[in-house]
């Protein structure tokens, strides 16, 4: 049974006569709700229905694979329509996803159907603060977004690639850089969030600590956030003022194996300055499994190359070496062709593990079973496997018990995008047999004792412990409880209110 709220002056008397515990809310439509004049929403707050312009460009995903589905979208221009928006959605009892960079890819969202989708996109404010060394902003902030105006101001921040910027965080906010900056939520100062009950509140180290706490790794089962601060780096306390030397390579198949095997050599040797990423492909003129790698160095060249002695060794030519800006680091790997890998509207189906050792062994048998797929499914040939290679010793030096993501010991994480023409399901069904072999593969030596896997990579099959840890799932369960017991914000790897 819905719990009926009373009526009272902050809807319009039209919904108001809604609210009274004998009306069956389901004869109100989405639409009459959102669209009644009495609302006053924000001249620039939009609200648009499937069919109709703008929809797709607030709902679309960067996979399609199991999304939500929405009657309805709603873009705020202001902070006070997103907290309209979530008195209106918990009034009705109305499904929600809010949403910035729409990059998540774990299956748990496609348990909201029919609900309404809050686009957060237009609260797109970045505001630096030289003095306090801080940057400010928006839901609607992706990464592209605070890279050339944090450069342009003198700072470096630890980014990702394509996400938004506090989606990214709340889940951990992994990259390439950890070794020297942590993990993005490690340089969060504070955030303004919208509660389950529509209230607007603070949380930081001194303002609702326990909330702050729950954020920071586990930040979408708790509420909107409006706004974030962050800590920024001078980049004149940086190595090289922040000038990376970023080299490409292509290993041919019977490559593989070797560059395993270099890469297993740097294992508990990351320097907190390299860090590497991998992924096998299908080669269309060879017609064989490849790996290309992209590996960088926040410093000089002349210490990249050696940091990267036994990646040169192996002789195979860069096909890219170059020294670069921080804020063009993510746009400069594999002949810029990053972009492609951002693209909205495609169909990826995303498996993922944590992993603390490396082990050569286990990347020849992904490689070759990956080779083997390429062989019997043409119609899987777009799938690839990531490998990614981030040292940690910032990120390890926060204690566990200070935020709520627990795999500070990490030192990479492994992704394989099952991707398939829509309506093959012969590939499909392949494809994710294959996924989970490998995901199992990877897990089994990766130095913990299950599957571990940060919630920003969950696929959404995983357990609660596998997730968020089992030191931290009772008392994020108590949080839960607190701050969202009638689970409101549930579809993001949902909390549970009670833990046994």
């Amino acid at each position: 049974m819905p719990r009926w709220p009373r009526a009272n002056d902050e809807y319009p008397p039209r919904l108001r006569s809604f609210l009274r515990p004998h009306v069956d809310t389901s004869r109100v439509s989405l639409r009459s709700i959102l669209l009644d004049p009495e609302l006053a929403w924000s001249d620039q707050t939009t609200i648009t229905f499937p069919n109709s312009a703008g929809f797709v460009e607030a709902t679309e995903r960067w996979t399609v694979f199991e999304a939500p589905t929405y009657q309805a979208a709603l873009q705020p221009a202001t902070e006070a329509d997103v907290i309209k928006a979530v008195k209106l959605a918990t009034r009705f009892n109305i499904p929600f996803l809010a949403t910035g960079g729409r990059h998540s890819y774990t299956t748990t969202l496609g348990k909201l159907h029919d609900g309404l989708a809050i686009d957060l996109s237009q609260l797109d404010t970045v505001e630096i603060d030289k003095v306090a060394e801080t940057v400010t902003v928006g839901p609607g902030v992706i990464i592209n977004d605070i890279l050339d105006p944090l450069f342009d101001a003198g700072f470096i921040i630890r980014t990702a690639f394509c996400p938004g910027v506090i989606g990214v965080t709340i889940g951990g906010g992994v990259g390439r850089f950890a070794g020297i900056f942590g993990l993005m939520l490690d340089a969060l100062v504070s955030v303004r969030i919208v509660t389950a009950t529509g209230n607007l509140i603070e949380a930081s180290q001194t303002s609702n600590p326990e909330l702050f706490w729950a954020i920071r790794g586990a930040g979408a089962n708790f509420g909107i956030i409006t706004s974030a601060i962050y800590k920024v780096h001078p980049l004149s306390k940086v190595p090289n003022d922040g000038r990376i030397f970023t080299v490409d390579f292509q290993f041919p198949n019977n490559m593989s194996s070797p560059f395993y095997k270099a890469v297993e050599s740097l294992n508990d040797k990351l320097p907190p300055e390299l860090a590497g990423l991998s992924f096998v492909n299908y080669n269309s003129t060879t017609n064989q499994a490849q790996v290309v790698s992209n590996w960088v160095y926040l410093g000089t060249e002349k210490n990249a190359r050696e940091a990267l002695a036994p990646i040169f060794e192996l002789n195979v030519a860069p096909t890219s070496a170059k020294i670069v800006t921080w804020n063009k680091l993510i746009n400069s790997p594999f002949n810029n062709d990053v972009a492609t890998l951002c693209q909205r509207g495609g169909l990826r189906d995303i498996y993922s593990a944590n992993f603390r050792n490396y082990s050569a062994a286990t990347y020849d048998t992904l490689f070759d079973k990956m080779s083997k797929f390429y062989d019997k499914y043409p119609g899987g040939r777009n799938s690839a496997l990531q490998l990614e290679f981030y040292p940690n010793q910032a990120m390890k030096r926060v204690p566990t018990t200070a935020t709520a993501w627990p795999w500070r010991d990490a030192t990479g994480y492994m992704n394989v995008a099952a991707i398939w023409s829509d309506g093959d399901q012969y590939t499909a069904e392949a494809a994710k047999s294959l996924a989970l072999d490998l995901r199992d593969e990877v897990a089994a030596t990766a130095g913990y004792p299950d599957l571990s896997v940060f919630i920003n990579y969950a696929h959404g099959d995983e357990k609660l412990e596998q997730i968020y840890g089992v030191d931290n799932s009772a008392r994020l369960a108590s949080l839960k409880k607190k701050w969202d017991p009638n689970h409101v914000f549930s579809f993001n790897n949902g909390l549970p209110t009670q833990y046994h």
